[in-house]
């Protein structure tokens, strides 16, 4: 499970509180992953992971997206539109970059399309801790490249994606990596991050780990 919903009766009437995580509830990988999750009251998430669960019990009712990123139906397009945009940014001369925090990124039609950003101009920022199908420096294809993997005593278990959006950030937790699998074969959710406190912590995160000189490689 990475995903809950709670309906509880207060005082001011029912309220929802979703849960989206980047891990699974493990009693034994709590003690060895690392993970990000958000629990949260707003509506405008609540109501989507409720459509989710809808279509679990209804498998033909899969639902309208504007906030979550949902797989099978929509995930590949949504970020394959995401990096369209930062390829369109970085032609028009606007700040253009993507930071993927991801386990394994080895989805071919995915790999070429960040290769076509790089390509661009786009600034890519890669921290895959498994399989990593891109390879960075090679000129006139990934020389705005970089890639790093970190391995420490705790398993880098997070999936966190940020995408400049004309200096609009975007930022997402996702509970699935840039697999072929998890793109097309299973449910998995991408939850966007409103609150500038959280976006600010995991950029923070972010930027550590990119400055790792000790344990990535």
């Amino acid at each position: 499970s990475k995903l809950f919903l709670i309906t509880r009766k207060e005082a001011t009437g029912t309220v929802d509180y979703a849960h989206i995580d980047t891990g699974n509830f493990n009693e034994d990988t709590a003690k060895l992953y690392c993970d990000h999750s958000l629990l949260t009251s707003d509506e405008r998430i609540t109501e989507e992971v409720s459509k989710v669960f809808n279509f679990f019990s209804n498998n033909f009712k899969t639902g309208s997206y504007k906030h979550l990123i949902v797989a099978p139906f929509y995930m590949r397009k949504k970020f394959t539109k995401l990096i369209s945009r930062e390829i369109a940014n970085a032609k028009l001369g606007k700040e253009a970059y993507i930071i993927l925090k991801l386990n394994s990124l080895v989805d071919r039609d995915i790999v070429k399309k960040l290769y076509q950003a790089s390509d661009a101009g786009v600034k890519v920022k890669l921290i895959v801790r498994s399989n990593c199908s891109i390879v960075p420096g090679i000129k006139d294809l990934s020389e705005n490249m970089e890639a790093i993997s970190i391995v420490d005593r705790l398993l880098e278990h997070a999936r966190i994606l940020v995408f400049c959006n004309d200096g609009d950030e975007r930022i997402y937790l996702s509970s699935g990596d840039w697999m072929v699998r998890n793109f097309d074969q299973r449910n998995e959710t991408a939850v966007p991050i409103y609150d500038n406190k959280i976006k600010k912590a995991l950029t923070t995160i972010l930027d550590i780990q990119l400055r790792d000189n000790t344990k990535a490689r």
